[in-house]
């Protein structure tokens, strides 16, 4: 199936404003060969009938849009919060190591400052599959040492306070970054952008062959409202990609993270 995920936004808008157009043209020429076979002539009902099936075709192209956008803004939502979520984890789990005895609260803020650097290259610096496979997994053997400090002090000593605490946020930390995996895969169905750009095809055909029948001479009416459909999907998945295009979820508290933990050393 032709994924649009393996395709740059460009080419994206490129390709769905080229079928866009086509389907314009395609139904004006079958609209003007309709008004010379029927003699350029139509009754009232059918030109009715020919309204309303462009409406109805128009209105379900903005419910496909409508509801393609919110799936998408759903999505960006989710990463967004996850991003927040994961920041005040290994925040919180860098402010507890501080409490641990030496030589753990040193070599724990250490691999912290490692892993807050890998959580913001997986969305800002990455370009492929395996640069993304390699951090993950980096990020996995970074959980193990950290957990080995947290077993380590823990044989020492098992209170709550501090190796209780410690242990507990570093649990959460760690199940941030599944619950953030997940967010930044979870993407709009291929098939929902498929079917939104079939549909507005579709819609723009029958503006096309109506105004054929019609023998409206304008095509810039349809050609800018085709341009405009075209850059509406362009934004919608724009949104829905994480770490390509104009629109990304803020990295800040991530960024702000990394910075206190590099503080702390200083």
């Amino acid at each position: 199936m032709f994924d649009l995920y393996n395709y740059s936004l460009p080419t994206v808008f490129l390709i769905g404003l080229a079928a866009i157009l086509a389907a314009i043209e395609i139904g004006r020429v079958l609209g003007l060969r309709a008004a010379g076979q029927g003699g350029g002539t139509a009754s009232e009902t059918e030109d009715d009938n020919r309204a309303t099936l462009e409406g109805a075709v128009l209105g379900l192209l903005a419910l496909m849009i409508a509801f393609t956008f919110a799936m998408a803004l759903s999505r960006f939502e989710a990463r967004r919060d996850a991003i927040l979520s994961e920041a005040n984890a290994i925040g919180t789990t860098a402010l507890r190591a501080r409490l641990l005895p030496e030589p753990h609260s040193t070599e724990t803020l250490k691999l912290l400052k490692e892993y807050v650097k890998l959580r913001l290259d997986i969305t800002q610096g990455l370009a492929s599959s395996a640069e993304l496979a390699a951090a993950i997994d980096r990020s996995n053997t970074l959980q193990e040492a950290l957990w080995q400090h947290a077993k380590a002090v823990a044989a020492k000593d098992n209170n709550m306070v501090p190796t209780g605490l410690f242990i507990q946020t570093l649990n959460e930390m760690i199940d941030n970054q599944g619950k953030r995996l997940a967010v930044f895969r979870n993407r709009v169905p291929n098939i929902v952008f498929l079917t939104l750009f079939g549909v507005a095809a579709v819609a723009h055909a029958f503006a096309g062959y109506a105004s054929g029948f019609a023998a409206r001479s304008g095509r810039l009416p349809m050609y800018v409202a085709g341009f405009l459909v075209a850059a509406v999907i362009l934004l919608i998945v724009d949104l829905d990609r994480p770490n390509a295009g104009l629109i990304e979820a803020s990295q800040q508290p991530m960024i702000d993270t990394a910075a206190s933990i590099a503080a702390f050393g200083k």
